[in-house]
């Protein structure tokens, strides 16, 4: 009897601790699986963040990232990300300065409009670069020349047709043939499409926050009086500023929406 009440006794443990030792190992599990999915939301968030502007150097080689929300500047042995500050901006030409300061250091970024050969590649950028850094334990700045690009909004690539002009939905009235509609290419910074009556092309110039048709090209077709066509025209080319939401592209200025496209599915 003694004996059969220490066998139970023993065979009762080794269930509690087998028990205890599945619990266990459940929860680890269900820790390493929140840890993952919240590495992995973290991943998905960085990937879809884009730059919206790029620049590099060489001699000695670095390369700077600029997004919404902070500054990365990189070297072959160093990565370092910053704020994003609002830039100082030169009021005769179209000059910018980033002036960000850390605990450690003082960087001042100053991006200037104008054509930039890579010293190595002899590419041409539309963007000169210039740096001056230092770390708050130094008393000389280091100054690197290169070149730079905006990357225009890869949400624009695709294809619009006119749905609101100047504030008005428009009609067949406008437009008896077929209503104007545009396609973008991002990559190449140009675009074609039809404008109510002649076919047309052109470029884009394109930096944060900032869209404006340009070098614009039309067939000399005559359109009929009640085209609305040249109004059409004059609107792009007005136009400064986007938004893309609902599917729907606003080009405006500072007063006023001046186009709305739907976007062709």
């Amino acid at each position: 009897m003694k004996n059969y009440l220490i066998l139970t006794s023993m065979i009762l443990c080794l269930i509690l601790s087998c028990k205890q030792k599945k619990l266990n190992n459940e929860v680890v599990i269900n820790v390493k699986d929140s840890i993952e999915t919240s590495i992995s939301k973290k991943e998905i968030k960085t990937i879809n963040q884009k730059p919206y502007f790029v620049g590099s150097g060489s001699e000695p080689f670095w390369s700077l990232e600029i997004f919404s929300d902070s500054i990365v500047y990189r070297t072959p042995t160093n990565v370092v990300r910053m704020p994003n500050v609002k830039p100082i901006l030169a009021q005769d030409s179209n000059v910018k300065r980033y002036q960000i300061e850390t605990e450690s250091s003082k960087m001042a970024i100053q991006i200037t409009q104008k054509e930039c050969a890579n010293d190595m590649s002899g590419e041409i950028s539309p963007y000169a670069v210039s740096i001056e850094k230092k770390q708050n334990t130094e008393t000389v700045y280091e100054t690197l020349e290169g070149c730079g690009k905006y990357i225009t909004d890869y949400r624009l690539h695709d294809i619009w047709v006119l749905e609101s002009l100047n504030g008005r939905e428009i009609t067949n009235k406008d437009f008896s043939q077929e209503f104007p509609n545009i396609e973008i290419y991002s990559a190449q910074n140009t675009f074609l499409g039809f404008a109510g009556c002649n076919q047309m092309n052109g470029t884009i110039f394109f930096e944060k926050d900032l869209l404006r048709f340009s070098n614009l090209v039309t067939t000399e077709r005559i359109c009929g009086p009640a085209n609305k066509e040249y109004e059409f025209l004059r609107a792009l080319q007005s136009s400064i500023r986007y938004s893309i939401e609902n599917n729907r592209l606003t080009l405006s200025n500072p007063s006023e929406n001046l186009i709305i496209f739907k976007k062709v599915d």
